[in-house]
């Protein structure tokens, strides 16, 4: 006998996120014949709002939805600190080994199948409950204590936003999302997505993808034996001239001068430890 057979079923209020709720009825019983409890949202951003509000144990969300699609929801989710814990299960009728990787990659913990076959999603919920569960009594912050992580946790919805844009494009340097595409890859529109990375970060997204560049590629000069060029194509300059000019102006020197400027410093310890 397995031990995942052994372990007795964990009662839980699990969020599902459809445009499509009728063709999960079946789903949506069997659940409740576990003696889940069911919230439903009807589009991905309703869903977003929901798992703020109600703090779900698990969530279940379909992908291709009217409007912002699930990806957008997950990485709002796990861009919030309130919501970041909470496992979420993507439910899609499409089989693309592509689009199931995107989804794992933005933090989805597993993939199921429509038509889904309820006993599947019900291992499936139960094994990602018990997981949950044995990394909230793990973790330090799940005794409530520390009023610190508590003031952490409430990040508001431009904050959200701010920060799920920037793990995209941190998350892909060399292929950064056009800004309409970005904003819509988590859930807003271009005017907004301007306006809370000027009030949040400081800067415009243009001057927020740039320096992010210019500062892995600075990493990158002092830590690798990448050439010039290799480290501009590998940062998202198209091409070595306009790298040197953009590095020259934030640094005040070339890409080339930034690395004698550091082997100098290292050559006297090295002499140094000669002797």
């Amino acid at each position: 006998m397995s031990y995942w057979s052994t372990m007795p079923p964990r009662r839980a209020h699990i969020l599902l996120v459809d445009d499509n709720v009728d063709e999960l009825q079946l789903l949506i019983a069997a659940l409740r014949g576990a003696e889940h409890r069911i919230s439903l949202a009807f589009d991905a951003m309703q869903g977003y709002r929901r798992a703020t509000a109600l703090q779900p144990d698990l969530i279940l969300l379909d992908v291709r939805m009217g409007g912002t699609d699930g990806f957008a929801t997950c990485r709002l989710l796990k861009a919030d600190p309130a919501t970041a814990h909470i496992p979420v299960i993507f439910v899609t009728a499409s089989s693309s080994v592509e689009e199931r990787l995107t989804g794992l990659r933005e933090g989805a913990v597993d993939y199921i199948l429509k038509p889904c076959e309820p006993a599947e999603v019900l291992a499936r919920v139960a094994v990602h409950l018990v997981l949950a569960g044995s990394k909230c009594c793990a973790s330090p912050a799940a005794s409530g204590t520390d009023a610190a992580a508590d003031d952490e946790r409430k990040c508001g919805p431009d904050r959200v936003v701010a920060l799920a844009a920037e793990r995209l494009v941190m998350s892909d340097l060399v292929n950064v999302p056009a800004l309409a595409e970005l904003a819509a890859r988590v859930g807003t529109h271009e005017k907004r997505l301007s306006r809370i990375f000027r009030e949040h970060m400081g800067r415009t997204v243009f001057e927020f993808v740039r320096e992010a560049r210019l500062a892995q590629a600075r990493r990158l000069l002092g830590e690798s034996a990448l050439s010039v060029e290799e480290v501009a194509l590998a940062v998202g300059f198209s091409s070595a001239a306009n790298f040197s000019t953009a590095f020259r102006e934030r640094f005040d020197t070339t890409p080339t001068g930034f690395r004698q400027t550091l082997a100098g410093r290292a050559a006297p310890s090295l002499r140094t430890s000669e002797v």
